[in-house]
């Protein structure tokens, strides 16, 4: 059974201190650790948080989360150089950089994005400057060098090995002025999600990401996914999402081959779920997802 590398990632660096930061530890409580696969390996610490934002780049903490990055993707290096599936709890979504990093560093490698939102902001368009709403754009490429151009490696993604799936926020984004998504980045939305089903729109999504040049693809997951009213333990709302059961139906899907590289999970903040009712739910349905993997390795 190939074991599940626990990586504690709580970054704030690309949003605020609001509660996401407490996220490894919620999960780890709910018993995440349970699974038999599972064993905890590194907690990497980030750097001290500076809430203004920086008058070069227009973006928070940019010299952090690029330290970070290096720091995470060595973390999550070391996991993959010892056989292990890399499962690294967040922290906010520029954690994904660190991610995507440690892949770069040996070669080209795609990305199941499973997001409410699309996070392809450019730092104009960012009111307070978040790399929590721009870490698809800076993956690909687009934004100030000190977070594309991290080790030299830009991008950290091609468009064309990217799926975003699952995300609603269309009418949002467009009216804040977020750059559109490039032609050639595959993105299937709620609506889409919805018409197909779920688990084969995820069967889509991995036949693209499988069918190129990749060496394996990484899932993000960002718990806005879900329903909002499933899922209210996050900083930004939008109405409507996955159920408890889609989700899991995408994980199994995404997790169940050989493609799968490694996960991060971001955004749940526990300080919004006090009795840990949601915590408890969400570590079951990543105990599920995650069952795929390890019951294919076996």
């Amino acid at each position: 059974m190939q074991e599940l590398a626990v990586i504690e990632a709580p970054s704030v660096l690309g949003l605020r201190p609001s509660g996401v930061q407490d996220l490894p530890a919620a999960l780890l409580d709910a018993g995440l650790l349970a699974h038999p696969a599972a064993v905890r390996t590194h907690h990497v610490r980030a750097p001290v948080y500076d809430p203004r934002r920086d008058p070069d780049t227009g973006i928070l903490n940019p010299a952090g989360i690029a330290q970070y990055s290096v720091l995470l993707a060595d973390a999550v290096g070391t996991a993959l150089d010892a056989g292990h599936f890399p499962v690294v709890l967040g922290g906010d979504c520029s954690i994904l950089l660190g991610n995507l990093l440690a892949l770069r560093r040996r070669g080209r490698y795609g990305l199941l994005f499973l997001d409410g939102h699309t996070d392809f902001y450019q730092p104009s368009a960012e009111p307070t400057g978040e790399a929590a709403s721009m870490e698809l754009a800076l993956a690909t490429g687009r934004g100030p060098l000190q977070l594309t151009d991290l080790e030299g490696r830009r991008p950290l993604l091609r468009d064309e090995d990217v799926v975003a799936f699952g995300f609603r926020d269309c009418a949002e984004s467009a009216a804040s002025g977020m750059q559109p998504l490039p032609p050639g980045l595959h993105a299937i939305g709620l609506e889409g999600v919805r018409a197909a089903g779920a688990a084969a729109a995820a069967r889509h999504a991995v036949g693209r990401l499988t069918g190129g040049h990749t060496a394996g693809y990484w899932i993000h997951l960002d718990v806005d996914i879900l329903d909002d009213a499933l899922m209210p333990a996050v900083d930004y709302r939008l109405p409507g999402g996955l159920t408890w059961a889609e989700l899991e139906s995408v994980l199994r899907t995404a997790l169940s081959g050989d493609g799968a590289v490694g996960l991060d999970v971001t955004i749940f903040n526990p300080r919004l779920d006090p009795d840990g009712t949601i915590a408890a739910r969400l570590t079951e349905c990543l105990h599920r997802g995650l069952s795929a993997r390890t019951d294919h390795r076996t």
